[in-house]
């Protein structure tokens, strides 16, 4: 059976703690692969004005280029509309039976869990990852595993805010992500 890690979120756009939190977790739990899969409409933000769903895929692919063991998956943007977890859960275990599913979940999403669309069967579908972010307190009683991961405090609502100021990406995006998003002009650069 193949371990595989999904990673979801807007990529609004993808940073390193995306990155990090991917790879950190993969080799933790010796997955085979980290999914990273961008949201169509994500059910819990909206931000207008923002990367177009094709274009959070796009910059998501490029982040992820040069990473061993991690790919990003269109399943979302393809399938379109709001994406529940369960909804997407439900259809990946039909599609591939032979895959056991660790969905990844910072300290944020884990103090919300029980807010989830349909969460007492999402659990029993899955395993949860939790990692922690700072700022979060991180505790639920759903089942989930916990992996202990260096924390930065970064947050694309942050990229977002530097480019619309000119102020400085470096280090924070990989640099064909910044490139991507001055080509399109996306958050006021």
């Amino acid at each position: 059976m193949k371990k595989v890690g999904i990673l979801g979120g807007t990529f609004n756009p993808p940073h390193m703690g995306h990155l990090l939190v991917a790879n950190e977790v993969r080799h933790a739990l010796g997955l085979d692969e980290v999914r990273l899969m961008p949201t169509a409409v994500p059910p819990h933000k909206a931000a207008p004005g923002d990367a177009t769903a094709t274009q959070r895929l796009q910059m998501a692919e490029l982040a992820a280029a040069d990473i061993d063991g991690l790919v990003v998956s269109s399943f979302e943007v393809e399938r379109g509309g709001i994406s529940y977890t369960y909804d997407t859960i439900e259809q990946l275990k039909t599609l591939e039976p032979d895959n056991d599913f660790y969905f990844i979940i910072g300290g944020d999403m884990i103090d919300l869990l029980p807010e989830w669309h349909r969460i007492d069967e999402l659990v029993k579908l899955i395993h949860f990852v939790g990692v922690g972010r700072p700022g979060t307190i991180g505790v639920t009683d759903y089942p989930i595993v916990l992996v202990n991961i260096p924390q930065i405090d970064l947050s694309s609502t942050l990229i977002r805010q530097r480019f619309a100021s000119q102020g400085t990406v470096q280090l924070l995006i990989p640099p064909a992500v910044e490139a991507f998003i001055r080509e399109e002009g996306l958050y006021g650069c």
